[in-house]
């Protein structure tokens, strides 16, 4: 159930991945089940417990079936307690181990007429609800296994190279090498890192960078491997192919991080572990304290006996339970576990570090401020519907309702705005590099507004209108838009609830300072990093735990995924890219940050529950291991070998009522806000 025990499929050639495991342990599970139903049905001990005696005939039943669910069945367990052993880590692997084969070696004997002692049906039953158990917490386990394919998604399918004779040929991009000259259309991906020697666009990097707005990209300006040019063609020179690239560099960092995660021991096998030197020490003690009393039958069956039940089924189904309720829980909540270590460790963290765009923000820009003429907004919509600009989509999406006037001639100039005739006369719409282009100046009644826009760090576009077409081309500023990437309301609300708990918020972005610093003031985050790359974002998550904090991550993007492999807890908002969702141990399916409460609350709750079964497992062989001993012969209480086994199916059953209370966890974001 450790990550070195529970990778005994590796011994066992089961396969490399948390599904093959999950796989393997279902399939011994099911067939298990079937031979281990005779077994218990035609056991003597079963039949007298139940008052019934199993025919002449069925003798044979459990020595054979039982040897295959020893050897068959119980072969994950087996190969891992040697593995433990070599490893000198005892833990569940073998605790199970060693009561497997004591039972099986004792009940071995009885079938050959040597010993007293008739296990096979509580070897049987050992082995399938271990099998269970371990099926059920290797189906809700999901290390970040498909980051690297994530991130070779981004890559397109193929790319146009451009030959010596000015031809295009379609290739794939794993056929480009250095030099090679590639065309990138509007909305095109590109294919590898190179610079541009034709051309200008607005580059979408936010899946590299995390900058939420769209860069400005002109001849000799560097371009990265998935990025999207999305108003405009390139043709850029390759300078970087395969292990070379950026995003090749993000790869690298998501394997590293994720291969620097702690493997520390769960619950479950530290107990497993104190389980396993308890029964040890009970059994050589119970051996020597009976043999020297000349009670050698009575050392033995008392040692046989201590041994097979010192592994309760209820600690094999302790943690599983828990885990599979837990996630099941979850997944109707909106929250997807798929890594248990990184839910149990949710309840320690004490600084959650939010990504800004499209964790804390929407991710999309919209305009949060107009000044200027009265139909400042209808003319920039106007102009602005012909483009495919995520800042035109925003302006026009915010005259939705107005009266937007017909424009038509329409035209992009890349790095500097759009224009188009309404009404008779050019509008252009654009930003600071539009003024500069025609020698204007910002109107001192829309100087105060435009200034404190641009020192939130929201993006000021400027309409400038020319005179009519029959006059002489006068020009003038009419009007500017503030657009920026909105704050989501449940933010404030994520925030304030993570404060009253304690926890500490930090804020990591991309974006600029002005930026970052605007949306930290209107959320209250404790710290803020701005301007960080990805590697930035990886080192940053690293300085905060050298500081000594247990981090949360919660991010959404490409740029994301290193620092959400590394952070102790790494949460993924669910609308984000596939390989931030796979680099994560928690996937939020909703965009809402007071998720994240909900994640808090569960894993504290289910931890509980962890403990609680726990200390009834262990309780249970406290118990019932001295009084298998035959600590109180003396008085006349000893425990026989069927009593315990009962007992230890009845503990079994009050574990498995205790994990379903962990179905009444409120889930509901709202709840934690109030």
């Amino acid at each position: 159930m450790n990550s070195d025990a529970s990778d005994h499929g590796h011994h066992d050639g089961h396969g490399d991945g948390h599904g093959d495991h999950a796989a393997m342990f279902r399939d011994r599970f099911r067939i298990t089940l079937i031979l281990a139903v005779p077994v218990v049905a035609f056991s003597p001990m079963v039949g007298m417990v139940f008052g019934y005696t199993p025919p002449s005939w069925s003798g044979w039943i459990p020595p054979l079936l039982g040897s295959i669910v020893y050897f068959w069945g119980g072969w994950p367990f087996l190969t891992g307690a040697i593995a433990e052993i070599r490893s000198r880590r005892p833990g569940m692997m073998l605790l199970v181990g060693l009561a497997i084969t004591v039972a099986y070696g004792a009940s071995l004997l009885h079938a050959l007429g040597i010993g007293a002692l008739d296990f096979w049906w509580e070897l049987a039953l050992l082995v399938v609800i271990m099998l269970l158990g371990h099926w059920l917490e290797m189906r809700a386990l999901g290390q970040a296994s498909g980051a690297l394919d994530a991130l070779a998604a981004l890559l397109p399918d193929t790319a146009e190279r451009i030959g010596p004779d000015g031809t295009v040929e379609t290739v794939s991009p794993a056929l480009l090498g250095v030099g090679d000259t590639v065309l990138v259309r509007s909305g095109g991906r590109v294919p590898a890192d190179g610079s541009i020697v034709e051309g200008a666009a607005e580059v979408d990097e936010s899946m590299i960078t995390g900058e939420s707005r769209p860069v400005s990209r002109a001849g000799g300006d560097r371009v990265v491997a998935g990025t999207v040019a999305t108003d405009s063609a390139l043709r850029v020179r390759v300078d970087a192919v395969g292990e070379e690239t950026a995003l090749s560099g993000i790869r690298r960092l998501v394997a590293r991080a994720q291969e620097s995660r702690s493997r520390a021991q769960t619950l479950a096998d530290r107990a497993a572990a104190l389980l396993f030197w308890f029964a040890a020490g009970a059994g050589v003690l119970t051996l020597a304290v009976w043999s020297s009393l000349g009670e050698l039958p009575q050392a033995v069956t008392r040692t046989v006996t201590v041994l097979v039940i010192a592994c309760p089924h209820a600690l094999g189904l302790a943690i599983p339970l828990v885990v599979a309720i837990s996630t099941a829980r979850a997944a109707r909540a909106g929250i997807l576990v798929t890594d248990r270590l990184a839910l149990e460790r949710t309840r320690t963290v004490d600084t959650v570090l939010f990504d800004k765009t499209g964790t804390l923000t929407t991710g999309e820009p919209k305009v949060i401020g107009v000044a200027g003429a009265e139909n400042t907004l209808a003319l920039a919509a106007a102009v602005e519907a012909d483009s495919e600009h995520p800042l035109a989509r925003a302006v026009v999406d915010a005259a939705a309702g107005l009266d937007v006037p017909r424009a038509r001639d329409f035209r992009s100039h890349t790095g500097r705005g759009v224009t188009a005739t309404v009404d008779g006369r050019e509008i252009a719409v654009g930003g600071p590099a539009l003024l500069r282009e025609r020698d204007l100046d910002v109107p001192a009644d829309l100087e105060r507004s435009t200034h404190d826009w641009s020192a939130d760090g929201a993006t000021v576009l400027y309409v400038v209108r020319t005179g009519e077409q029959s006059r002489a081309r006068a020009q003038e500023v009419v009007g500017a838009l503030a657009l920026a990437d909105t704050v989501r309301p449940e933010s404030r609300e994520a925030v304030d609830a993570l404060h009253a708990r304690g926890v500490r918020v930090v804020m990591i972005t991309g974006d600029a300072r002005p930026v970052a610093d605007a949306v930290a003031r209107d959320l209250g985050v404790d710290e803020v990093f701005a301007e960080v790359l990805p590697d930035g974002k990886d080192d940053r998550v690293a300085e905060l735990q050298r500081r000594g904090a247990v981090v949360a991550m919660v991010g959404d993007g490409v740029n994301d995924a290193p620092a959400l492999a590394r952070a102790d807890v790494g949460v993924a908002i669910g609308a984000g890219t596939d390989v931030a969702i796979s680099s994560a141990g928690v996937v939020l399916a909703s965009s809402d940050p007071r998720a994240v409460l909900s994640v808090i609350e569960l894993s504290r709750a289910g931890y509980r529950k962890m403990l609680q079964n726990l200390w009834w497992a262990g309780g249970y062989n406290v118990v019932s291991v001295p009084l298998a001993a035959g600590v109180l012969a003396p008085v006349g209480i000893v425990l026989p070998p069927a009593v315990g086994a009962v007992l230890m199916s009845l503990s079994t059953i009050v574990v498995a009522l205790n994990a379903q209370l962990l179905r009444r966890v409120d889930l509901r974001p709202a709840r934690f806000t109030g």
